[in-house]
């Protein structure tokens, strides 16, 4: 409730900074002629990217039957669903005129010859975000059936037990809706994994298109698709972390699952180094002067801090994996996942502002520095993706407990978290009658008695 509060608070701040740039214009934001994109679309790529997660550890890693995968997949899904609805907030509001978003459409109309540009990139950018919000929220929805199922079983309330009736389209768990339900997993997971690559590789489009100096590069597709995976395990990693801890799944969400996850974050993150470090490179070889200022301006300019805070925290912090004692710690790792994070939104930020603020025409150098409302909206969102995420956690299963009964080894030991070793030394446990067990109900043999 404590949590819930803090996020409804900034729930609050969002909506009165919407209401300021809607009623009173894009001039209540920090933005100038020189710089005409700022925090809206630091903002916009930051959200994308933390969604791409749940998509990679849903569809990629269930292609590779990777089966760790089970017990944060649900999570990282709902994740990826209120991240992409966090940033879409971002493009309709900087319109100006929020209720003619639907213009970005190809819709036919009366206004003549008012028709989507289908050379831009922000329109693709309409289509990619679109699709990837859709696969992804039928994707979360089919997993999450067998599980209403089982809940609506349970349910005591009337009102609870059609609710969920109602979710769980009469799931009865037969081994026909089973085949079903596996053979649309892996069609969704196939068609899913093409997205995970275009989504960010198309909002990585919006920069590399144009030709601004510190923009116009190849390699920026790989460079943010990379970056995405990562700040995305990040943000898995700290909510799975907290919701480990309050609803008590140690059980389920091992040091295993967060040392993997780790694992993943740290070759991501060196990937990102490597592009930074190319980026440079390429600057240099190219011989363009312009194209050399702007990547000196970035790091020695007057928003150097930015650039080191982006290197500090995108590239030095993640090398601690390399240590086991940091890759299996929950308090590092968190602190970890926090940092990568604060470094994802620098580098979106140092790769917006420091391109735009200072072009080829020295008389239009100017700085940016945000409103207050640009904050809002920022703190805002934030408020609005825990307050989606924790009402996801109050009233839908946290963990996929149709796919975690498959892989957890329940024994006459210690349940689920069976030791070898430690039941070599210990006696042999009775094994209870259990009486009137549901067939969906795990059996979990003396766990705690």
């Amino acid at each position: 409730m404590a949590a819930l509060s803090v996020a409804l608070f900034f729930l609050g701040v969002f909506f009165y900074s919407v209401y300021r740039t809607v009623w009173y214009g894009i001039g209540e934001w920090g933005l100038n002629k020189t710089v005409n994109w700022a925090w809206d679309i630091t903002n916009f790529v930051w959200w994308v990217g933390i969604g791409h997660a749940g998509t990679l550890i849903s569809a990629v890693l269930l292609l590779f039957r990777q089966k760790w995968r089970s017990s944060i997949n649900r999570a990282a899904e709902a994740m990826t669903i209120f991240a992409v609805i966090c940033a879409a907030m971002f493009p309709v509001l900087h319109m100006g005129r929020p209720w003619l978003a639907f213009w970005v459409f190809p819709l036919q109309n009366t206004y003549g010859s008012l028709w989507a540009n289908f050379n831009s990139p922000l329109l693709w950018d309409v289509f990619a975000i679109s699709t990837y919000f859709t696969v992804s929220l039928v994707f979360w929805y089919i997993g999450l059936i067998p599980d209403f199922a089982t809940i609506r079983d349970r349910a005591k309330g009337t009102i609870a037990k059609f609710s969920y009736s109602m979710l769980s389209f009469g799931w009865k768990g037969s081994a026909k809706a089973w085949s079903r339900y596996e053979t649309v997993s892996l069609i969704l997971a196939g068609v899913s994994t093409p997205l995970v690559l275009s989504v960010h590789t198309i909002v990585s489009m919006d920069f590399a298109t144009s030709i601004v100096p510190g923009w116009h590069t190849t390699i920026f597709p790989p460079y943010f698709v990379a970056g995405a995976i990562f700040s995305g395990f990040a943000m898995v990693l700290t909510l799975m972390l907290i919701t480990r801890v309050v609803f008590r799944l140690e059980d389920y969400i091992t040091l295993e699952h967060i040392a993997l996850m780790n694992k993943i974050m740290m070759v991501t993150g060196s990937i990102v180094g490597v592009a930074y470090i190319t980026e440079f490179f390429i600057a240099w070889y190219s011989q363009v002067e312009f194209e050399q200022y702007a990547f000196i301006n970035r790091a020695t300019g007057p928003y150097w801090w930015a650039y080191a805070a982006m290197m500090t925290c995108n590239v030095i912090t993640p090398q601690l994996v390399w240590i086991r004692r940091v890759r299996y710690s929950i308090p590092l790792t968190f602190v970890l996942s926090i940092i990568v994070n604060i470094g994802m939104w620098f580098e979106r930020f140092v790769i917006i502002v420091t391109s735009l603020h200072r072009d080829y025409l020295p008389s239009s150098w100017a700085m940016f520095s945000p409103s207050i409302i640009d904050i809002g909206l920022y703190l805002g969102t934030l408020g609005l993706f825990f307050t989606l995420f924790l009402l996801f956690a109050k009233f839908f299963p946290v963990i996929n407990m149709a796919e975690v009964k498959t892989i957890l080894k329940y024994t006459v030991d210690n349940g689920p978290t069976y030791n070898p070793k430690k039941a070599a030394h210990a006696a042999p446990a009775p094994q209870p009658a259990i009486h009137g067990a549901p067939a969906s109900a795990p059996v979990n043999y003396n766990k705690h008695d």
